[in-house]
């Protein structure tokens, strides 16, 4: 009796006509991403510390202080302020700081801590300096653009993979979806406002990661369906390699989500914007491995995956 799952996203003998809406899928989803870019520029994402310079100190004052106070008081002394956050507990705040605009001075970093510790320590009677960390403008270029060349490096190695482990159009339709998937994300980025730091780098190579390993199942059980199938058209054993792992897919695909669900819903400051990305890109992921992958190896590969085939009809 155990040899069953109780439960199961769709019935064995199911048979979806997927394929049937891969054009639609696939102009929706050029349609988003195309959106996506164009908010890329504008408004643009809502960078970081990391990525554009500042200064964050942590502070524990002697009795609870909300960051509305503590931002009347930086703005008093007109101090550029980003954002001011409690963690831990009400007498534990963070708070961030831009470095003033224009080309950068000697010594202006260490310039703005100063003057932010004297501000903080003389409106705030027996507050602590925990920690008070910066990053310069020039620092937080190199580290943007080596943000991006992790994210190119990433796909690149992953078109890599895809091609020793299967065929050049298995390989070129996984990197295009995954271009489609990236590209959305960036746009629920710019749309959200969550700030993109290296944080939101690290959740982007992890929504890479997971949406190529639910590809490789699909295309796993499509390349034993073309050998165990010589006859039959490239699309439906494209369709019919989709329903035979779309319990898998989908039963991965919940277990990861309910997992990060948590950490999104009380994850603090700290986690909600990463746990947030991880859940959208979940989402997205799964559909492109179910409507956009196949579609596209289907006008990829038709004429090289099924040559005979396609010629007899």
């Amino acid at each position: 009796m155990l040899s069953r799952p109780l439960f199961r996203f769709a019935r064995d003998d199911h048979n979806i006509p997927f394929l049937k809406g891969g054009k639609i899928g696939l102009m929706t989803s050029a349609v988003l991403s195309l959106l996506s870019i164009c908010l890329f520029f504008y408004p643009g994402l809502n960078l970081g510390l990391d990525f554009r310079g500042g200064v964050v100190m942590e502070i524990h004052t002697p009795r609870p202080e909300t960051p509305a106070e503590v931002r009347a008081i930086l703005d008093k002394a007109h101090i550029d302020t980003a954002s001011v956050q409690t963690f831990g507990s009400p007498q534990d705040l963070r708070i961030a700081i831009n470095l003033p605009r224009g080309p950068q001075q000697p010594g202006q970093t260490n310039q703005t801590i100063d003057y932010l510790r004297q501000v903080v320590t003389t409106s705030i009677a027996g507050v602590q300096i925990e920690q008070a960390d910066a990053v310069g403008a020039s620092v937080s270029k190199e580290l943007l653009r080596n943000g991006i060349l992790a994210l190119v490096f990433s796909l690149a190695m992953i078109m890599i993979y895809i091609w020793i482990r299967f065929e050049r159009e298995f390989a070129l339709s996984a990197v295009i979806t995954l271009v489609l998937d990236l590209t959305k994300t960036i746009g629920f980025l710019v749309i959200t406002r969550f700030e993109f730091d290296a944080v939101m780098i690290a959740a982007i190579l992890t929504i890479l990661g997971y949406s190529t390993n639910d590809k490789v199942v699909v295309y796993d059980r499509i390349r034993e369906n073309l050998r165990k199938y010589r006859k039959m058209p490239l699309a439906e054993v494209l369709n019919l390699s989709i329903n035979e792992t779309l319990n898998r897919t989908l039963a991965t695909s919940s277990t990861v989500f309910l997992a990060a669900l948590p950490l999104a819903l009380f994850g603090g400051s700290t986690l909600t914007g990463f746990a947030t990305v991880m859940l959208f890109g979940i989402v997205v992921g799964t559909s492109s491995s179910i409507f956009i992958a196949a579609p596209l190896l289907l006008l990829l590969g038709r004429k090289r995956l099924r040559p005979e085939v396609e010629k007899r009809n």
